[in-house]
């Protein structure tokens, strides 16, 4: 079993930090794992932040807080040195980008010859909204609009040419929002273009925890259907910030897609 989506920040780039998530994940019978860092965390992607930070003054406090502590180079440099290691299971190194559209370029000229393992795309604003703040920002908002151009916006991120994979991709539904249309046809239409682009989707616990349960867990069935209906290879992620949630629904959502 597969956890594809698990995040580094919380620890030093170290070998004994590395080993805390390996032994979590064999605890919990996985035997790959791929450990990655947020784009923000890097003083290189910051520029790319500046709108969304202009517009909202919690998101501006969220990025001073988070954002720019480490450098790109000091990432990679730690990913080379594991990759010399030798390890009880297989371990792979990466990034999860936020994905703006404006920012195609930029993301392209720090994504080539990064020597990362993958580089996974993810919509976490929405022309500036960001949706899986905190519920109560949706109160003034239209809600179907909001959804329209979560998946227009991952439909750009797929077309980019830019990543591998499309990370939790409908996170959208996070404070169990939702539209008061059928999303049949973005679910046809961003499964054909993962086709059409040999992108993997993650089906990610990540929304079900931060949720308490009421985002529900990883993508719709419906959802589902139409990515394996093209054929779209569909990894298991945990969304993990820290080793103990390394797993976190693994096993289910395996055998649930297994089902299908």
């Amino acid at each position: 079993m597969l956890d594809g989506h698990i995040h580094l920040e919380q620890g030093p780039y170290t070998l004994a930090w590395v080993q805390k998530f390996i032994e979590q994940a064999q605890r919990m019978g996985l035997d790959e794992i791929w450990l990655l860092e947020h784009s923000y965390r890097f003083r290189e992607f910051t520029p790319l932040y500046r709108q969304v930070t202009a517009a909202s003054r919690s998101v501006a406090q969220w990025f001073a807080r988070k954002a720019g502590r480490c450098d790109l180079a000091e990432y990679q440099t730690f990913v080379e040195r594991m990759k010399r290691q030798v390890f009880s299971i297989r371990v792979r190194f990466g990034l999860e980008v936020c994905y703006f559209q404006q920012g195609e370029k930029q993301i392209g000229g720090l994504l080539q010859g990064s020597g990362l393992d993958f580089a996974v795309g993810s919509v976490h604003f929405v022309d500036s909204f960001a949706f899986d703040q905190s519920p109560d920002d949706w109160q003034r908002r239209d809600v179907d609009q909001v959804y329209r151009r979560f998946f227009e916006t991952t439909l750009d991120l797929i077309g980019s040419g830019l990543f591998q994979g499309l990370a939790h991709p409908d996170s959208v539904k996070i404070f169990s929002r939702r539209p008061s249309f059928s999303l049949d046809d973005f679910y046809s239409r961003t499964a054909q273009a993962l086709a059409q682009a040999g992108m993997y989707a993650e089906q990610n616990s990540g929304v079900y925890r931060r949720s308490q349960g009421k985002g529900g867990l990883g993508m719709e069935p419906a959802f589902l259907q139409a990515l394996q209906r093209q054929g779209v290879w569909i990894a298991t992620a945990s969304d993990a910030h820290c080793p103990q949630d390394v797993g976190a629904q693994i096993a289910w959502m395996s055998r649930q897609l297994a089902e299908f």
